[in-house]
């Protein structure tokens, strides 16, 4: 059971009235976090609320437009993430990056290695530190182990180890047991308890609600980038913090549904992969949106990639119109009508500098090209009908997609996969990262193509877009398929339960 909270001392760490702006997007508007000596404050929010921005801001990855930051009292300017080291800030990521060629003690020290008289890198004292935090944390590692020789979770507390050289008075925890097991979750606890008696504060970030009752003293609740809530663990449970995460209306109005569902158009049956989703069956019928919802690391992308093709499926069948399909490539599932708009656009969706107009027409050579020669009026015709349905905002067809905003670059991926004419189109995240005005356009154009008969699978976090884009809703955790919600059934609450594996009966 967490500790009372004291309520004397002041914080080591506050942050007041930070505002964090973005083009077309308000990450921050005015959020507030306190966090104190030998106690863990929980960050809790959906995906998008705002936590990973706040993390930035705390680590001098980003800079506040507004607000400020004390440290024990003091206004301090985190400019770069060096500053942040030196002002005893540090944080252990979900994925820290680290350098499998170099060894334990030099990865804990990268950046700051002890050093002899003549500058030169002391080894013996580098390994002997090393060997001391690793030791602290209940490692058994030999600090001189070239790290591609660690296994995942071994590399984690490494990444540990390098974050806590820096004697740190804040320790960031940003998802820090995603990638380990029951048994090291339980040490990562006991690491935590000794944390804060040595006097830390923690700020702890998860989406697992079993994990914040366990450890943390209060809770702060950011939601679409604001301050929601804060107090007390111990004056708290699931259902209220449950309330805060998602206690809106939805704010945007969603276009209906217009006409009747068709026949079954794709059917996976118990598709699973050895490391990221497991036994994942349904159904999507001609004209329907079947929403996938889930918090991080649930495994909806990495389920979708592999229907598409980009990774394969230790077991499982997947069906087009009643025909067995093996997609072994993307092409191998764009010859069989199905598409995949993935949630990177930059890396994975668009070539941002080449054109518009060749981006649109890559996936369609084989109609716009004659005998092997392109024709570019054919790929001009082609592009200017899909962007003018999805109001794409550019100078021109030849302009270069990363001259766009982020919205119009979205727009330019969806109107290259529909102009393939696919039967299926998994939309991963549609709308992340885009402004309001374009969220609306590609809604009403996702509505529009269900009503031609096309079928959508959306992946999506947003819980707003989720309930008033679907027809239904399969919710995943932890790799499994957990829930499944029609129209009637979804509603905020019932799928953040779902995602965050909350008994029914510890909210009434």
């Amino acid at each position: 059971m967490p500790i009372s909270a004291n309520h004397s001392n002041p914080p080591i760490l506050s942050l007041n009235g930070i505002v964090k702006d973005f083009p077309g997007v308000r990450a921050l508007s005015e959020v507030s976090i306190d966090l104190f000596a030998g106690e863990v404050t929980a960050l809790v929010g959906e995906n998008g609320a705002g936590k990973s921005t706040m993390v930035k801001v705390l680590t001098g990855i980003y800079q506040p437009d507004a607000g400020q930051i004390k440290l024990n009292g003091s206004p301090v300017k985190l400019a770069t993430p060096n500053d942040a080291a030196r002002a005893g800030i540090t944080a252990i990521h979900q994925e820290t990056v680290l350098f499998d060629e170099l060894s334990v003690a030099e990865n804990i020290y990268i950046g700051h290695a002890p050093r002899t008289r003549t500058g030169l890198i002391d080894w013996n004292t580098m390994n002997a530190n090393a060997s001391q935090l690793l030791e602290r944390i209940g490692a058994s590692i030999d600090p001189t182990t070239v790290l591609k020789d660690l296994g995942i979770a071994s590399k984690h507390l490494v990444a540990i180890s390098r974050a806590l050289s820096i004697d740190a008075s804040v320790v960031i925890m940003d998802e820090p047991t995603a990638a380990l097991s029951h048994k090291e979750i339980e040490e990562l606890y006991q690491l935590v308890e000794q944390l804060k008696s040595d006097g830390k504060a923690i700020l702890f970030i998860s989406h697992k609600f079993d994990e914040i009752f366990r450890i943390a003293d209060r809770y702060t609740v950011f939601r679409d980038g604001e301050l929601v809530g804060n107090g007390l663990i111990e004056n708290s449970n699931a259902a209220e913090l449950v309330q805060l995460m998602v206690g809106r209306s939805l704010e945007s109005v969603y276009p209906q549904r217009t006409g009747e569902l068709g026949e079954t158009i794709l059917r996976v049956d118990g598709y699973s992969h050895p490391t990221e989703f497991d036994d994942i069956s349904f159904t999507l019928n001609r004209g329907e949106v079947l929403g996938l919802y889930g918090l991080v690391g649930a495994g909806r992308s990495e389920c979708m990639q592999a229907i598409f093709g980009i990774t394969r499926p230790s077991k499982g069948n997947l069906f087009i119109d009643g025909k067995q399909i093996t997609p072994k490539s993307p092409a191998d599932a764009i010859a069989q009508g199905l598409v995949y708009v993935p949630e990177d656009r930059g890396k994975q969706g668009a070539i941002t500098d080449l054109s518009i107009v060749s981006n649109i027409a890559l996936p369609s050579l084989n109609t716009t090209s004659n005998k092997g020669f392109v024709r570019m009026a054919r790929e001009y015709a082609l592009a200017r009908q899909y962007t003018a349905r999805l109001e794409l905002k550019a100078a021109a067809l030849d302009q270069h997609v990363g001259e766009l905003s982020g919205g119009n670059q979205q727009k330019v991926v969806i109107a290259k996969w529909l102009a393939t004419q696919p039967e299926v189109i998994i939309l991963d995240e549609p709308t992340k990262g885009v402004d309001i005005g374009s969220k609306a356009a590609v809604h009403a154009f996702m509505r529009e193509l269900a009503s031609q008969g096309l079928a959508i699978i959306m992946v999506s976090s947003e819980i707003p877009e989720i309930i008033g884009m679907s027809d239904r809703i399969i919710v995943m955790r932890e790799g499994r398929q957990v829930a499944e919600f029609n129209q009637q059934q979804a509603s905020p609450e019932n799928l953040v339960r779902a995602a965050a594996g909350i008994e029914e009966t510890s909210v009434a």
